[in-house]
């Protein structure tokens, strides 16, 4: 098999790690493993594997012509068979299978509105796309529950999302004390819904005011973001609710913190939760997406979505009790380390593309 994965960016993000992820992954797998990225380059250019071939499309606009055509000489050079398009990449790889018809495309769902999945925006030209599709992977059983309904390529698979943590060296220093940091690693977007952190982090102060909350994620500097930066100065949170941006180093705050969070009204399988899960951290999440077929109270603590009281109550209870810390943070370590694992992942993928089940 000689396969490309196709991403729109490179800055950190869920679906720009697990396209770098599985590059990385079948490179010792397959005969050809590369990938393009059409958009922009970003931080996670720098995890690609020595021996993964990489291509920046560089397109400028939706119809770049000239960057489709350049893209399809190095399709062509390295014999790719497989396009591997995750998120809205799709749209250019249709282009590409339009000017290269051997191509097959393999369309990767990672939409992280999954529990508003019915308001779906570009629904019909996913929809004319998925005539072109050889496969559909969706991240989550809503997702494929709806390209199944929805969409004309039938060959569709629910595969998890898995945790490929490259060892950093250095990284960021958070702020706070140590031993009493509470992380969020998500992108500023609205789904996932830092308001709910900011009301909980009111609370915490009240009681706990030496214990710190770490937003680690893309700020995209938009009204969302610039909304949350006046909210924690007005609910004089300056010294409580640290931001950070997009950080690679993602094993080093991990290791700085003590909790790891997720407030999100929406998810896929977010793979910030694997990542905390990877290092033992112990969690505090709210029940949506695909969480809840991994946290099952042993393991992390799930909280019903935008229920603030429940889930302060729930950060009290380990920041008083290390030992039930330590419990929860293995339980899921070890959930992880056995089901959420590029082997098993890549095990099912495989089979999958070649044989459709």
């Amino acid at each position: 098999m000689r396969i490309v994965q196709l991403i729109d960016s490179l800055e950190i993000g869920g679906a720009e790690k697990m396209a770098v992820s599985y590059a990385n992954a079948l490179s010792a797998e397959i005969s050809f493993s590369g990938l393009i990225a059409t958009r922009k380059e970003g931080a996670l250019k720098d995890e690609l594997q020595s021996d993964v071939p990489y291509w920046f499309a560089n397109r400028k606009s939706v119809l770049d012509f000239k960057a489709l055509w350049r893209t399809r000489t190095f399709v062509k050079e390295h014999k790719v068979s497989i396009l591997h398009a995750h998120s809205s990449s799709f749209f250019f790889a249709v282009l590409l299978k339009i000017i290269q018809p051997s191509l097959k495309i393999v369309w990767h769902d990672h939409y992280g509105y999954s529990d508003f999945v019915s308001e779906r925006k570009n629904k019909r030209l996913l929809q004319w796309a998925s005539f072109f599709f050889y496969r559909i992977i969706a991240v989550n059983e809503k997702l494929k529950n709806w390209s199944k309904k929805e969409l004309h390529c039938k060959k569709v698979k629910y595969l998890p999302n898995f945790v490929a943590v490259v060892d950093s060296e250095s990284g960021i220093r958070l702020h706070g004390t140590e031993g009493k940091r509470i992380l969020c690693l998500a992108n500023l977007r609205p789904q996932k819904n830092h308001w709910l952190l900011l009301e909980v982090a009111k609370n915490i102060k009240n009681s706990h005011p030496d214990w710190t909350f770490h937003l680690v994620g893309k700020d995209f500097k938009d009204a969302y973001s610039e909304q949350l930066r006046k909210q924690i100065h007005a609910s004089q949170l300056q010294h409580t609710v640290f931001l950070y941006g997009s950080v690679a180093e993602v094993d080093v705050v991990i290791q700085q913190s003590e909790i790891g969070i997720l407030t999100s009204i929406s998810e896929g399988l977010p793979v910030s939760l694997l990542e905390y899960g990877y290092f033992g951290l112990p969690v505090v999440v709210t029940a949506v997406g695909e969480i809840p077929t991994v946290i099952n109270g042993t393991n992390g603590i799930l909280i019903p979505d935008g229920d603030t009281g429940s889930f302060t109550e729930a950060l009290l209870q380990l920041i008083a009790d290390p030992v039930k810390r330590t419990e929860i943070g293995t339980a899921l370590q070890k959930d992880i380390k056995q089901h959420y694992i590029k082997e098993s992942v890549v095990r099912d993928y495989l089979n999958f593309i070649s044989n459709g089940n």
